[in-house]
This record gives C-alpha cells, sequence and structure tokens, in this order.
C-alpha cells in the first residue's frame, strides 16, 4: 500500500509538471488552433470554448479529471480523439519493440555467460573487441547498410511499410527493423551483463563450491545466475521505458505507423494534446515497471523481504 501510494503521489506531480510546463512554454494553445490569420475576437472564442479564461487551479482539475477519465481530449491537427490515436498506435510499437527486447534480453544472458567463464581467452577477447566496435557505429549507420544490403540488394526485406495485419508485419515488415535494433542493442548488454556475471564468479561461495568439486555447469546455474538475476532485473527494470524512447528512431526511418513516429509528428505540429498524452503515458509505464521490478525481486532474493519487513 505504500509503495501504491507513492506512485500515484509520483504520478500526479509528473501531472501537475507537465501541465505546468505546457502551461508555461507551450504558446497559447488558442492561437495556435486559431492560425496566423485569426482575428483577436476569434481567438478569444477558441479560448473560451477551450476553457483557457479561467484560472488556472480550475484548467488543472479540468485537466487531472480528464487524465484519470483517460480522456486526453482531441488532436490539434487531425481532431481525433487522443485516447484513440493511442490505442491504434500502440500495437504497431509493441510490434516491433517487443521482440526486440525480448532478443536482446535472451541473447545476451548466454552470450555474457560464456565470455564470463572464458575470461581472458581469445574467444574473450574477440568478443569483446567486437562489442566495443558495434558500440562505436552510429545507428544510423547500421540502418543505412542494413537497407542498402538486406532490401535493395538481396531483396529480403521491404525498406518501408505496414499494414492492418499484425502477423503480416511481423513476419514481412518487422524482421529487418527488430534485427538491425537487436544488432545494435546486444552489444552493451553482453558488456554489462558480463560484468554482473564476474562479480557473481568470484565471490567466496562460488569458490567454495568449485572447491568441493560440483562440475561447471551446476556452479554456473546454481550459484551464479540466480544471484545475477538482481542486476539484471534492475537493469531490466530501467530499459523497458526506454523501449517507446528507442522507437522513435525506428519508426522513423522505417515508416512504421507506431507511438514513436506519432510523437515527432506531434512535436512538429505543435500537438500538444498527444504529446502531454504521451508523456503521461510513460510515467505511468515507469511506475507499473518499477513496481513489478520490487516484486520481482522478493522472488528472485528472499533476503530483500526479509530486509524489508
Amino acid at each position: 500500500m505504500r509503495r501504491l501510494l507513492h506512485a500515484a503521489l509520483t504520478l500526479l506531480g509528473v501531472m501537475a509538471l507537465v501541465f505546468l510546463l505546457f502551461h508555461a512554454f507551450g504558446g497559447d494553445p488558442a492561437e495556435i488552433l486559431g492560425g496566423l490569420n485569426a482575428r483577436p475576437e476569434q481567438v478569444a472564442l477558441i479560448r473560451e470554448q477551450l476553457g483557457l479564461d479561467r484560472p488556472l487551479w480550475v484548467q488543472f482539475g479540468r485537466y487531472l479529471g480528464q487524465v484519470l477519465s483517460l480522456d486526453f481530449g482531441r488532436s490539434w491537427a487531425t481532431q481525433e480523439p487522443v485516447a484513440q490515436i493511442l490505442a491504434s498506435r500502440l500495437p504497431a510499437t509493441l510490434t516491433v519493440m517487443g521482440p526486440i527486447l525480448l532478443l536482446e534480453v535472451l541473447l545476451a544472458i548466454p552470450l555474457a555467460l560464456a565470455v564470463a567463464v572464458l575470461r581472458g581467452s581469445l574467444t574473450d577477447r574477440l568478443l569483446m573487441g567486437l562489442t566495443t566496435l558495434a558500440m562505436s557505429i552510429s545507428f544510423l549507420v547500421y540502418v543505412i547498410v542494413g537497407q542498402w544490403l538486406f532490401a535493395f540488394q538481396l531483396g529480403w526485406f521491404p525498406v518501408q511499410g505496414w499494414s492492418t495485419d499484425g502477423l503480416r508485419n511481423l513476419i514481412q515488415y518487422a524482421p529487418l527493423p527488430i534485427g538491425l535494433a537487436v544488432l545494435v542493442g546486444l552489444a552493451p548488454l553482453v558488456r554489462l551483463y558480463r560484468s554482473f556475471f564476474l562479480e557473481e564468479i568470484g565471490r567466496d561461495h562460488v569458490r567454495t563450491a568449485r572447491a568441493k568439486g560440483l562440475a561447471p555447469s551446476r556452479i554456473l546455474l546454481r550459484h551464479v545466475l540466480p544471484n545475477a538475476w538482481i542486476p539484471i532485473l534492475a537493469q531490466l527494470g530501467a530499459q523497458l521505458p526506454g523501449v517507446f524512447v528507442g522507437s522513435f528512431l525506428i519508426e522513423s526511418f522505417f515508416s512504421i505507423p507506431g507511438l514513436g513516429r506519432e510523437i515527432l509528428l506531434a512535436v512538429n505540429r505543435s500537438d500538444y494534446p498527444v504529446i502531454q498524452a504521451v508523456t503521461i503515458l510513460l510515467a505511468g509505464v515507469t511506475l507499473i515497471v518499477n513496481a513489478t521490478t520490487d516484486a520481482l525481486y522478493r522472488r528472485a532474493d528472499p533476503r530483500v523481504g526479509a530486509a524489508a519487513a
């Protein structure tokens, strides 16, 4: 209950901050909606219709009620309900970013564990060199080379495109951006997870298990991997909200109609209701992920629950 109350207060603070920032620096919505040729009386009428002529605390109360009822108003550019925009763009983002996150974790953990066991070997040095090289190259280079090679030269995947069929999108349009994003994100994860595993391998209980003659595979699965889940979970908790942020570039380069592309369009059009809604959505996702990560801590390490008690 304490954590839920803390999350609710945090979300309320985010909503207040977003409201104040857009009110102070976002410009006059009535003038933006009215256009450059709007007369002063027209701007005044729009301001009255939007409730912008009322006191600030009244506007915030109305805004808070809209958010709590999941009614974010309408887009200033298209007049489409913002909630409908989010609901229609979210599946495309999840179709691409969900597999990216899953593949990165599933590939990074065994690779990092393998190079941690082979620390100092030629394989370890070679893989660490490759990850350093991969991290040194811009994602834009991966996109350009990937589209040129796999789309234009080999013809394996289309450069751009999207459909209303989710399975077709996952099979035909999503593999190229997913593959390129995994190739970019795998390098830092392998290096990070390798450090987690090396720290666990150097602990006293692991050396004791090795001295008792336990099989190396048993030591890794029973002593190293479970204890390394705590920092891995912490990293995943911080990485999940960034999935939506990472979708900005991918959806722009591959013309995927997801949330990331919609945000960039909203910024270019000064479509503040959409920007506000996505900001609050990301804040809510972050709070949910943090709460879930705390719960998983207790499953991964019972000492966390004992310390909290």
